[in-house]
């Protein structure tokens, strides 16, 4: 595939963006953000390696939370940006402090609100891969309970065995058999977990068990947080050496970018202020817009894809097991109006532009390529995140010809449509 010729390339478009502040949103993910830091140097030198332009990262040079600042020079034009991660892996790490016999319960609770409300039914009409990776850790769980339970039964019965041999009482043999054997059955349970860097099964289900866990309402600790992040957002806003204030939701943090860009415009925006961008990456908006009581998120959704206040360009991939791919997270939530105007959905086709070799490589990596987004392309397209978040161009010039991908699932399929009263 030949790499699509960008519009600040052709030289058809005078430089709009000189300044730029972007508030990156990440999704689940209970990891120091400086990973966010080294991800995007290590693949903004690749990607700029692989597409001729120059980018260069320094210490950050704004107050607020964890960044960096970029440099940048495409097609003999300067940007500066300004890239913050808005933190909420502290609350991220809270969910995950269950023991074992926590997260088995967590298991079952979140197992039957998705099947008893319908919600898991209708998921599987949108996109099979995010629904099997949502079943993955149910199956992975069970698997290491079946395999600790066949070791209690392994040692009990050995133990009965060497009992019989020796002439010792049956019952209390049995009694130290069974102890024995349910202590190292739990001794295995807890080898699983502490490996689960290799399985992630506690991992999504914690993932899993926090969206479900009030069936889609948003939990006070977290309303507070978005709080925070409006207020960040606001006072980028009132900055007027800005030319652009771009907001990124990757994975979970899509929805969360919703909500908080949805009551930052219901606020009222400056008017005079820098042109405001939502990009939203590998997002799973079905996963919590599907549960009876996501009032709040389907109202966002709805209020937030009619403004023009800014403009919502929404990338998936078919190859991005972990997403709904170009799922239109409005419609198919059930509450897209008339005069409808966003996001605006497209692929960034994995399998276009990455190159076959590089395709194989990754194929398999379900959770590398749900960050592939944030990753660089050795065959690039028209989607390549440092042009968006450094580049010369606002997202809205940037696509504003694009047109949205004909695959992409757009009819309501949500059993859950209600909203909360405005």
């Amino acid at each position: 595939m030949a790499e699509q010729v960008s519009v600040e390339e052709s030289g058809s478009n005078p430089q709009q963006v000189r300044r730029r502040r972007v508030f990156y949103i990440p999704g689940y993910d209970p990891i120091h953000p400086r990973r966010y830091r080294e991800l995007y140097r290590k693949e903004g030198a690749a990607q700029a390696g692989i597409s001729g332009y120059s980018l260069t990262l320094s210490p950050k040079q704004t107050k607020g939370p964890y960044g960096w600042h970029v440099a940048a020079e495409m097609g003999g034009q300067r940007t500066e940006a300004d890239v913050e991660v808005l933190v909420w892996s502290d609350i991220v790490r809270g969910s995950m402090e269950s023991s074992i016999p926590g997260t088995y319960w967590q298991l079952v609770r979140t197992a039957w609100i998705y099947t008893s409300t319908g919600a898991l039914r209708r998921l599987m009409r949108l996109r099979k891969g995010p629904v099997i990776a949502a079943l993955y850790p149910v199956g992975m769980l069970l698997l290491q309970a079946l395999l600790a339970l066949l070791l209690a039964w392994g040692v009990a019965h050995a133990i009965g065995i060497l009992a019989g041999l020796a002439s010792l009482g049956s019952p209390l043999a049995a009694l130290i058999g069974w102890a024995l054997g349910l202590g190292a059955g739990y001794a295995l349970l807890r080898w699983f977990k502490k490996r689960d860097g290799k399985f992630f099964a506690y991992y999504l289900m914690h993932d899993y068990a926090h969206s479900a866990a009030s069936r889609g309402a948003i939990p006070p600790e977290m309303e507070a947080r978005m709080d925070k992040f409006r207020t960040l957002i606001r006072e980028a806003l009132d900055d007027r050496g800005l030319d652009e204030v771009l907001v990124v939701g990757h994975s979970s943090g899509a929805h969360l970018g919703v909500s908080v860009l949805a009551d930052l415009v219901r606020e009222g925006l400056p008017p005079e202020r820098p042109v405001l961008g939502f990009l939203t990456l590998g997002q799973v908006v079905p996963m919590v817009s599907f549960l009876p009581r996501a009032r709040r998120l389907r109202t966002d959704l709805k209020y937030l894809c009619q403004r023009e206040e800014l403009a919502w360009v929404d990338v998936t991939a078919p190859g991005d097991g972990c997403a709904f791919a170009l799922c239109d997270p409005v419609a198919v939530s059930g509450v897209a109006p008339e005069g409808k105007r966003w996001p605006l959905v497209f692929s960034a086709a994995f399998t276009q532009t990455l190159s076959p070799a590089r395709w194989k490589e990754l194929r398999w990596r379900f959770f590398r390529l749900h960050f592939q987004y944030l990753c660089a392309f050795d065959r690039p397209g028209d989607y390549d995140y440092f042009r968006i978040t450094a580049g010369p161009l606002t997202l809205a010039e940037r696509y504003r010809d694009r047109k949205p991908s004909r695959s992409r699932i757009d009819v309501p399929v949500s059993k859950f449509t209600s909203v909360a009263a405005e």
